[in-house]
């Protein structure tokens, strides 16, 4: 399961922008993770929950923004949703489609940080 690698990464990651911004811990870790990525964002939620385990990542929230795979027709313009497994016929034309125009994103969009408490 290479989710654990990509959740062990996005671990290292944010909690290196706690480090640089001197956080006591991160509250949560937005990602967007294309339809097409090859990414289970449920595999990669159990796998966070694994990663994070002993740093400033313990309580954190996973929030995955899940991206639908889509095409644009370089024939008639259409832009359409291609799906799982991905079908790139075009809807309108019935011809090919040849530009996949989202889902294959996988990247962090925000981390959520909590300063440390004062007493």
């Amino acid at each position: 399961m290479h989710e654990l690698s990509i959740a062990a990464a996005i671990v290292e990651r944010a909690a290196e922008t706690a480090g640089r911004h001197g956080a006591a811990r991160v509250a949560a870790v937005r990602v967007r993770v294309g339809e097409l990525a090859g990414v289970v964002p449920d595999a990669l939620r159990f796998s966070f929950e694994v990663a994070r385990e002993g740093t400033v990542l313990e309580t954190a929230r996973l929030l995955i923004e899940e991206v639908p795979g889509r095409a644009r027709c370089a024939h008639c313009a259409e832009h359409f949703a291609v799906g799982m497994p991905p079908l790139l016929w075009c809807p309108r034309c019935d011809r090919p489609a040849e530009d996949l125009t989202g889902g294959r994103e996988l990247e962090i969009t925000g981390i959520e940080l909590e300063e440390e408490a004062s007493v």
